[in-house]
């Protein structure tokens, strides 16, 4: 499972050119499911995105998780996170999950951040989304289940 994580002033999602949901400060994160991914591999990643230490404290420190600073949440769907480009130059997708699969582990890691935030804002999955936000910083994390556990 792969999480870019990007902290936000705000963020939206339209979808068919409505807005379908949208956050203030807090965490965007686009989620990446591999075919070999799991609830167990989810749950944990989801702790470590919302635990993440990277708003400013007092002192300017990066030492507050968004929810220590009254942040939202943003979860997208995002299957392009495992783009295989070792050959040519069209991407590969093989090792994205399939939607049988990955749409409820989607779903899954929707109801984890629900442990954490009281509101889980989100696209849907497989829809033609297109996503704006403002990167605060700019700061952007790269989680990778392959890497982190």
């Amino acid at each position: 499972m792969r999480f870019v994580i990007q902290r936000v002033r705000e963020a939206s999602v339209s979808i068919d050119g409505r807005v379908y949901d949208s956050i203030g400060k807090g965490l965007l994160i686009l989620c990446g499911i591999s075919g070999t991914d799991d609830e167990t591999t989810a749950a944990k990643m989801v702790k470590k995105a919302c635990g993440l230490r990277i708003f400013e404290d007092s002192e300017g420190k990066t030492n507050l998780s968004a929810k220590d600073v009254g942040g939202e949440i943003m979860i997208i769907s995002q299957f392009t996170l495992y783009a295989d480009c070792k050959r040519g130059n069209r991407p590969g997708f093989t090792d994205a999950g399939k939607p049988d699969m990955a749409s409820p582990l989607y779903e899954f890691v929707l109801k984890e951040a629900g442990s954490y935030f009281p509101k889980v804002a989100r696209g849907i999955f497989g829809a033609d989304m297109k996503v704006s936000l403002l990167n605060d910083g700019p700061f952007t994390i790269l989680l990778d289940s392959d890497t982190l556990f």
